[in-house]
């Protein structure tokens, strides 16, 4: 197959309300769409770059710049056998994984839907639906963040997970144990937050049963979580360390983990998440599936690679209106407390044209 050109597409997103982390607040996304066009079929993929690179090193203005002068250039004209192809093209340009992600994705959808498959199907799903968690945001006191806890658990989120930082932590979560109880599924997320130093500080949160700490630590300080999964009972999870099925085996390998949050734009792309998902399978190591507050096109992939059976800990895919009034595509809808996993072809979704206008802010053809 040949991809005839790529669209890249923004659009502007304001969300419900702000979602705040320890490395900034979302008050909106500018979100950066790719359409792949493949022997004349569309195919779809999100980009899940910030504006800025707090997160990651990546940045959606880079993003474009990358796939515009490198990624277009290197696959244009070539005859591909699949979808997996599009990896092994671009494994000579270093990093960018979140812009290669977004062009696999696209050219794995187009694939699919010319032959009528679906995503969930290509991966390995095995579940019909998935398990709802939600991701709560740093607020500006307890009492607001109590009202919002209570909330999702009354929309039937079975799982909760609060975002930390220095200062905005051990109190937090014991308030919410008091409210809601033992029986809550409870986590907590750093976002590198931490250093070493507060291996003792965060030592306290053992008292709360948490499912798992997630990436405490700098991306790069594996080390430094393997001595702090030594010292604390709270599972380490690893999000932000965890960049391919390499840097899992040897965060495993070291014990600097015990949890790992799979996010395929951070990993390159749903054909590596799969593997990071094997691997975890083979050495015992649960998985989840986490979230960069998605518009429904990635929503959907998520949601079909959250059905996976490895992914046996509920994860960030929430409904479209935790974050969104209006979303891109149908809205997923949470029913007793799931999603159902896309069946259609390809993703199973495609953009509302009405809707995919009204929010766009730019758009690029780039003929291949």
């Amino acid at each position: 197959m040949r991809i005839d050109g790529i669209e890249l597409r923004r659009v502007a997103m304001p969300l419900v309300s702000p979602f705040r982390t320890s490395f900034g607040t979302q008050t909106a996304r500018d979100i950066l769409l790719v359409r792949a066009v493949v022997d004349g079929v569309d195919g779809w993929g999100e980009c899940v770059t910030l504006p800025d690179p707090v997160y990651s090193p990546e940045y959606t203005e880079g993003a474009v710049d990358m796939i515009r002068r490198y990624i277009v250039p290197a696959l244009t004209g070539a005859e591909l056998s699949g979808a997996h192809m599009v990896g092994e093209m671009l494994a000579p340009f270093k990093g960018h994984r979140m812009a290669k992600a977004a062009i696999e994705t696209a050219v794995l959808d187009a694939e699919l839907r010319a032959e009528g498959r679906s995503f969930a199907r290509e991966l390995g799903a095995v579940r019909d639906t998935v398990p709802c968690g939600v991701s709560v945001g740093i607020m500006e006191e307890i009492p607001r963040l109590l009202d919002a806890v209570d909330g999702y658990l009354a929309e039937g989120y079975v799982r909760i997970k609060l975002k930390i930082e220095p200062g905005w932590d051990v109190d937090v979560v014991r308030a919410v144990r008091e409210r809601f109880g033992d029986e809550v599924l409870l986590q907590v997320d750093a976002n590198t937050a931490y250093t070493l130093r507060d291996a003792q500080h965060l030592a306290r949160l053992d008292d709360f049963d948490l499912l798992l700490i997630e990436q405490p630590l700098e991306e790069e300080d594996i080390l430094g979580h393997a001595d702090l999964a030594r010292m604390l009972k709270t599972p380490i999870c690893l999000d932000e360390s965890i960049t391919s099925a390499q840097t899992a085996a040897a965060a495993i390998r070291l014990g600097a983990t015990s949890v790992i949050n799979i996010k395929p734009g951070r990993v390159g792309g749903y054909l590596e998440a799969r593997r990071i998902h094997d691997l975890a399978v083979a050495q015992g190591v649960p998985v989840w599936c986490g979230g960069m507050v998605e518009s429904g096109i990635g929503r959907a992939a998520n949601v079909a690679l959250a059905a996976l059976p490895g992914f046996v800990l509920p994860g960030d895919v929430s409904a479209s209106d935790r974050f969104y009034r209006v979303d891109l595509t149908e809205p997923f809808v949470m029913r007793d407390g799931s999603l159902a996993v896309p069946q259609g072809a390809g993703l199973g979704v495609t953009p509302i044209p009405e809707i995919l206008d009204e929010l766009t802010t730019s758009t690029e053809w780039l003929p291949m």
